[in-house]
């Protein structure tokens, strides 16, 4: 080949790798949990509206659960594709800190911009929405559903459905709520309502669709917000969420940045479109949680009860997780 031709070749190869690159850089990898990402859920609308402001696409790549979430990159580490991860909440948060993965995000004065019920304590993740654990019923077929936990585990009938702790993030939720209320008292609290759960499901779809939208169960373990979804989509009212006189544990989702992205400005960039109105204002009709800061919320939120906030350490939950959900399985 003469020289010419091969300076050519190489000349045309390096400006492909340029592009290439430049391609490459216009892409932002996000990991989340499957409902996030669904044609109902917040992320077609999120995609194209990141678009249009930053002219970057948003390649969502979804598991089933927020647990799923965490192993998955932290089995991946170093070698992942994801440039953020969306959608764990405060009881994997210290789990989270602790596996050195993420990075500190470049957002300033990030409390007070926020509307949460507790302050916002980390410099690693940003919140984008919050909830409460709720037990969910319909109002029309269970006339008296228990006005807190007690009642719940002592005294009603009705056939329950929960969630897996091991993979769902509502049934991490409860087992915390339980050590929340109970202590170290939770196993004998768990033996006695395990007498009322008609089944433990993977994840929350099965559990709210399969068992309790289908008859085959009287209460479902969700959050606060689910009545909301009935009636803005349904013009339903029947269904109905309880807050527990001793209170409801509070669920905050967040997103951070991990160490090993190529594309930390534009991640920063993606963080603090995160907490703009034009993100805000998607999430209470799509996935049906509070936004994290002051908007107008939709009218069916007006029909919601806030309950009082329960919580417990992060680091508590991270350094007892295991024998908590190992005294949950033996509980009989």
């Amino acid at each position: 080949m003469p020289a010419e031709e091969i300076m050519r070749f190489i000349y045309i190869s390096i400006i492909f790798l340029l592009l290439t690159s430049l391609v490459k850089a216009e892409k932002l990898t996000i990991y989340t949990y499957d409902s996030f990402v669904s044609e109902w859920g917040p992320g077609p609308i999120i995609k194209k509206k990141f678009k249009e402001i930053y002219q970057v696409d948003l390649n969502l790549i979804a598991v089933d659960s927020a647990a799923t979430l965490l192993n998955k990159v932290i089995l991946e580490g170093s070698n992942t594709n994801a440039d953020i991860i969306l959608g764990l909440d405060m009881n994997l948060l210290h789990s989270a800190k602790q596996s050195e993965l993420f990075d500190y995000h470049s957002l300033n004065n990030l409390n007070e911009k926020l509307n949460l019920p507790i302050n916002w304590g980390s410099e690693l993740f940003v919140p984008y929405n919050f909830g409460y654990f709720a037990f969910v019923y319909n109002n029309k077929k269970l006339k008296n559903p228990p006005k807190s936990m007690n009642e719940l585990i002592n005294f009603t009938e009705a056939r329950i459905v929960i969630q897996d702790p091991r993979t769902s993030t509502p049934g991490l939720g409860l087992l915390t709520w339980m050590k929340a209320l109970y202590g170290e008292k939770a196993d004998t609290q768990w033996s006695k309502l395990n007498e009322k759960i008609v089944s433990v499901t993977k994840g929350w779809t099965d559990a709210y669709y399969n068992f309790f939208m289908a008859g085959e169960a009287d209460i479902v373990l969700s959050y606060s917000t689910s009545p909301a979804a009935h009636i803005m989509f349904e013009s339903n009212y029947d269904i109905s969420a309880i807050a527990f006189e001793e209170g409801n544990y509070l669920s905050i989702e967040f997103a951070g940045i991990l160490k090993s992205s190529k594309n930390k400005e534009m991640a920063n960039n993606f963080l603090n479109f995160m907490i703009s109105d034009d993100f805000q204002s998607i999430i209470p009709s799509t996935n049906i949680m509070y936004p994290v800061i002051n908007i107008n919320l939709p009218e069916a939120y007006t029909q919601l009860e806030i309950p009082k906030v329960l919580q417990l350490e992060p680091k508590d939950i991270n350094d007892n997780k295991y024998k908590w959900i190992n005294e949950w399985l033996n509980a009989s």
